[in-house]
Parts: C-alpha cells; structure tokens; sequence
C-alpha cells in the first residue's frame, strides 16, 4: 500500500498547497501562474496515479462489513456525483446551486464507495478524498468562496446532465472494469 500512501500524500499535499499561501505565492512568482499551475496539474496526476496503482495491488484486508445496501447506494450516488462533475466548470443552474460542485460530486462518489467496500486500502483512498472534500466545502464556505456570478445558460446543465449520465454509463458498463480490475456489471 505504500504507492497508496505516497500518492495521497502528493495529490492532497499539492491540493493542501493553496492554503498554505505564502508558498503558493512564491512559486507563482517563480514559476508564473501557468508554470504553477503545471506542477500543481503534474503532481496531481501523479498522486492520482499513484493512489489507483497502489489500490489496485493493495491485498484485501477487511476492516468492515459493507451493508448489503452499500452497493445499490454507490450507484445511485454515482450518476449525480459525475453530473456535479461536469457541471464544475460550466455556467448552468446546477453549479449555482450547488455552490462547490465538483467537491460535492467527489464527496457523494467517495462516501458511495465506502459504503460499497470495506477494505482498508478503499477506506484509505475514498476516505481521505470525502475528508478533503467536506473540509475543502466547510472551509470555502467560511471563506465565503462559491459565490458565482454569471448569466445562467441552461443548455450548460443539458450538457452537464447528459456528459454525467453518459461517463456513468460508460464506466458502469466498461471502464471501471478495464481501469480499475472491478467489474461492475
């Protein structure tokens, strides 16, 4: 598990860096914004990759029995999870009302697969991204961040529910096999 521990370690460390910033600031001025943002990007995705390699290889040790529930309850948590997603960064009514959406989609999907899997490496991986994301809510929400101020296009949540639906179903029926060695169907 230690690619595991290594990978949440650099992509919550580079997601931790913007509250830390002096730091931020420094490399900004040294690198530029798009240089920042690069290494915050690269990082990421190597954490990223990391925390899915280090599951996948991580042996089955049971910490918790999953209610028998617990699958049915990832599903449905699975499709508005990826609807909030794609909503992120676009200027439909879904982002407005959901203030942080892209955290409150991670939130639902991490809490879902916790409630699906039992196993210290799942509790590992999706626990640590549902305490990022109600931190990273309560915090921005006492920062007064999530206010958006922009001309709602409703095509935006057309795009956003059907982008959503569309990723669930694919992963459902494909990729989350191919990708991460768990069939789902």
């Amino acid at each position: 598990m230690t690619y595991l521990y290594i990978g949440i370690f650099l992509f919550f460390g580079a997601h931790f860096l913007p509250i830390a910033s002096s730091l931020k600031g420094a490399l900004v001025v040294r690198l530029g914004a798009k240089g920042y943002r690069g290494l915050f990007a690269l990082i990421s995705a190597i954490g990223l990759g990391l925390m899915i390699w280090g599951k996948v290889k991580a042996g089955h040790s049971a910490l918790y029995q999953p209610p028998q529930w617990g699958m049915s309850v990832a599903y449905l948590l699975t499709i508005p999870a990826l609807v909030l997603l794609a909503s992120a960064h676009m200027k439909g009514r879904i982002r407005k009302l959901a203030h942080h959406p892209m955290l409150l989609g991670v939130l639902l999907w991490s809490v879902g697969h916790l409630l699906a899997n039992g196993d210290l490496a799942s509790v590992w991986l999706f626990g640590s991204f549902a305490l990022y994301s109600a931190l990273a809510i309560m915090f921005a929400g006492k920062a007064g961040g999530g206010a958006h101020d922009y001309a709602v296009k409703p095509v935006h949540d057309l795009m956003a529910l059907g982008g959503g639906v569309g990723l669930a179903l694919v992963l459902i029926l494909y990729a989350h096999s191919f990708l991460f060695g768990v069939k789902i169907i």
